[in-house]
């Protein structure tokens, strides 16, 4: 089964289909089609189809590259994106690129990936290899993917079609770079799979391509991103400490990693995305699923702490304007704030997660009247000097590099209320109190004007 299939990748005559044309499933699709095979993206929004197929990227913010590869691969014919799953008929692989969600009980969430199994399974051609891409919980292929293909298809896994998860390694701002340079792991239903993924993948991956078996690539994918999430919390402990006693965690930080195998990571207003807030649930739950039966039971402790830090700093931020507010006399329910990027990360328009959002809500609840700026998101794009006129605080939350060479001094002119909170230390504290800010930023002492160097 596997040899036809393997001299379709090396010639480039294997159709290929991707099925969700998001973050993650619109580039990969690129990549497959500018090395030379014909590419079938489907994605449940039209308005999504019409703009690739017009050679316009539905992504915005700042993709390199993204763009003029998407344009090229259009213009050659080599990527065409439908709604239709009829469309798959003729795929000799497909690659599924769905979210996993977890929810408000942080249980994950497979409602798009099922759906796209059932309606995949009636169309998909005997010899296919089907490949997910989306991060799953541990088990979740051998649990919920390989039985609802077969159903789906009356196809029996490893004699009519094969399986395997290469969970993505991407982030936005760096989508294909990320592709290009960063190793995979191909999880294999049998080795052979493992090897052929290995096939398929190194067409543009530039860096290591690992096999193992599905469970292993789960786990390594739920992992690595639980391990970042982790080493953030850390971080951010550490900066609420520096706080209150008078510390600069930027000082510490630096002086930290100066010893031997020492790598403290960034603190600041949250973590978001579509990945680190999810993925460490992702791993818990695969625990949690057990049935009674498993030897010995654990329930985690470390990474659901971890989750609580992270999940705590857009609070944290609020405290910050809260305090800042009362040096000046004023009471939050009374305060016009402007927020500053509402995306989770720099650059991009990616809201999944936002602490921003998390944070808009306590003030709406508290009572502040919000207003919201980024220059990413369209309806949030207008000009920030005159949406910060007449607010008492500015809060960034987002280190857009548009807001790298704020005008403190004219900011200073239009805020009715000088204060000023920094969640990604962008701002100089010593520039704030030289333009007679109120200032405050996430790890340093208020007053602070940073550690010696």
């Amino acid at each position: 089964m596997h040899d036809n299939l393997s001299e379709k990748i090396e010639d480039r005559t294997a159709q290929i289909g991707v099925i969700g044309l998001g973050y993650v499933g619109l580039p990969v699709a690129c990549m497959f089609a500018d090395v030379g095979f014909s590419v079938t993206g489907i994605d449940i929004k039209p308005e999504v189809v019409e703009k690739i197929n017009a050679g316009r990227n539905p992504i915005e913010g700042i993709e390199p590259g993204l763009d003029e590869l998407l344009s090229s691969v259009i213009q050659a014919g080599r990527l065409t994106a439908v709604t239709d799953y009829h469309m798959l008929t003729m795929a000799d692989i497909v690659i599924i690129a769905v979210e996993t969600p977890v929810d408000d009980h942080y249980v994950p969430g497979f409602t798009a990936l099922i759906s796209v199994c059932r309606t995949l399974g009636p169309v998909m051609k005997t010899g296919a290899l089907v490949i997910v891409e989306s991060t799953l919980s541990p088990g979740a292929m051998d649990r919920i993917v390989r039985p609802e293909l077969e159903a789906a298809s009356a196809m029996v896994c490893d004699q009519d079609f094969s399986l395997g998860v290469c969970p993505e390694r991407v982030m936005p701002g760096r989508l294909l770079k990320n592709l290009k340079t960063m190793s995979r792991v191909c999880g294999g239903s049998t080795p052979e799979t493992a090897q052929l993924m290995v096939e398929l993948y190194r067409t543009f991956v530039q860096a290591d391509l690992d096999t193992a078996d599905p469970l292993t690539a789960e786990l390594v994918k739920t992992a690595e991103n639980s391990y970042r999430d982790v080493q953030i919390a850390f971080a951010n402990e550490v900066a609420m400490i520096c706080e209150i006693v008078g510390g600069d965690v930027w000082r510490v930080r630096e002086l930290v990693n100066k010893s031997p195998e020492r790598a403290m990571h960034l603190p600041g207003a949250g973590v978001g995305g579509h990945c680190i807030p999810k993925d460490p649930w992702l791993l818990v739950h695969s625990v949690r699923n057990l049935s009674s039966n498993v030897e010995v039971i654990i329930e985690p402790r470390l990474i659901p702490a971890a989750r609580a830090v992270n999940d705590h700093m857009p609070q944290h931020m609020l405290d910050l304007l809260e305090a800042a507010l009362a040096d000046t006399g004023k009471e939050l329910k009374s305060a016009c704030v402007l927020v500053l990027g509402f995306s989770y990360l720099e650059d991009s328009d990616d809201i999944r997660n936002s602490p921003s959002a998390a944070l808009v809500h306590a003030l709406e609840i508290d009572g502040a009247e919000v207003r919201v700026h980024d220059p990413y998101i369209p309806n949030l794009s207008g000009d920030l000097y005159e949406m910060s006129r007449g607010c008492d605080a500015l809060v960034l939350m987002v280190r857009h590099r548009q807001y790298h060479d704020l005008n403190l001094k004219t900011l200073k002119s239009v805020l009715r209320t000088p204060v000023l909170i920094d969640g990604r230390n962008l701002i100089s504290p010593e520039d704030a109190y030289r333009e007679g800010f109120v200032f405050r930023s996430v790890g340093r002492a208020p007053g602070s004007q940073g550690g010696n160097s």
